[in-house]
């Protein structure tokens, strides 16, 4: 099956207090509805529909998130029609429809598409185990069996043609997409729900997703150091950037002592040893090698196995050249062998007031510590 999702994010969700709607409301580092788009994406769920208000069209496309945006209508089922619409053509034969203040959707996605190789519609629900209660005018009323109920969640999945069939012919006002299933005559299977998978609707919620975010991550901090000596030559290179000198960096590869410093930091993060495991300087292949080859492999390895890069930091210790002038084109070249975004990467560099050997300018020493995140 073709699966695509829809994710809801045109609600202005007052009740959760700020200044901005709950879904762009930042979440750890990013927004509500990035968490849910991020969690699709991990899913290998390629094509999402991210439906949004017009005020927010400029805060979706920032996302960056390569999901197709389209303007949602004045209620849910509206915005859920604009987004059915908007996948017609593309070949998908079952559709998620998720809320977009839902930022931890991921738990229940797998039980949910195996649902629908089954069925034409599925939904996570989780039982509900509190006493219910009716309450009239502040007072306890009368008590409701909580047999058979379940606490509904999304996103809920359904045979894409069926539902754009069934919104299409809904009068309007369903709660959600289960709903205007059930009134089309869709059998609608349940599956597991999480607790994870809240609702931000108050702004307590906040802090409760705030604690599920950081124990969802895996954080890794790694740290790397490298030393080469000088010896004849016209230039250094540091960090991929050729700077006239009149000594050069002795070293199998071109020596590059902060990029190797960083790479071994990289590696040091995952636990996969230094540059010498992956590239052994015995193979006659690395001399001379450009260091970037041995950066973008570390850098792919952390991608590979689902880490982002929270940031990367290399201090250079040479009393010459001077590094400050190269620094900014030292960032810029290594965020593009990592493939990340240059803010999030420092160059600096100290001298080591005339003493040991960099003082002596017998070499160059440099240290790098990096962080990757994975949620």
């Amino acid at each position: 099956m073709t699966v695509a999702a829809i994710i809801l994010a045109a609600g202005r969700g007052t009740r959760a207090g700020g200044t901005i709607p709950k879904q762009w409301q930042m979440l750890g580092d990013r927004p509500v509805v990035a968490h849910a788009l991020a969690a699709l994406t991990r899913a290998e769920i390629g094509l999402r529909v991210l439906v949004c208000h017009a005020d927010d069209l400029a805060q979706a496309q920032a996302l960056g998130s390569e999901a197709l945006i389209v303007v949602g209508g004045a209620e849910r089922d509206a915005s859920v029609k604009a987004g059915l619409l908007a996948l017609q053509g593309r070949g998908v034969t079952r559709v998620l429809i998720h809320d977009g203040a839902r930022p931890f959707p991921g738990p229940v996605i797998p039980a949910l598409l195996a649902a629908l190789e089954r069925h034409q519609a599925a939904a996570p629900g989780l039982a509900v185990s509190d006493a219910l209660w009716r309450v009239d005018q502040g007072r306890i009323a009368g008590l409701q069996d909580r047999a058979g109920l379940a606490r509904a969640q999304t996103p809920q999945g359904f045979a894409y043609e069926a539902i754009l069939a069934a919104h299409l012919a809904h009068s309007g006002g369903a709660l959600d997409d289960v709903a205007v299933a059930m009134a089309a005559g869709l059998d609608v299977a349940m599956v597991p729900g999480h607790e994870d998978n809240l609702k931000l609707t108050w702004p307590e919620d906040f802090a409760r997703a705030e604690r599920i975010l950081r124990g969802k991550m895996d954080i890794r901090l790694g740290n790397g150091f490298d030393v080469h000596a000088f010896t004849t030559g016209d230039h250094v290179v540091l960090c991929g950037v050729k700077i006239p000198h009149s000594k050069a960096l002795l070293g199998h590869s071109d020596a590059d002592v902060a990029m190797h410093a960083l790479t071994d930091a990289i590696y040091g993060a995952l636990a996969e040893g230094d540059i010498g495991r992956h590239f052994p300087p015995s193979d006659p292949q690395w001399k001379g090698a450009d260091s970037a080859i041995f950066l973008a492999h570390a850098a792919e390895l952390a991608a590979q196995r689902g880490f982002r890069l929270g940031n990367a930091d290399v201090t250079i210790i040479c009393e010459r050249p001077k590094i400050g002038p190269h620094a900014a084109a030292m960032q810029a070249r290594l965020a593009e062998i990592m493939r990340a975004d240059v803010a999030r990467i420092s160059v600096k560099a100290t001298t080591s007031e005339q003493l040991g050997f960099t003082g002596r300018e017998e070499g160059i020493a440099a240290i790098a510590t990096v962080t990757w995140i994975k949620e």
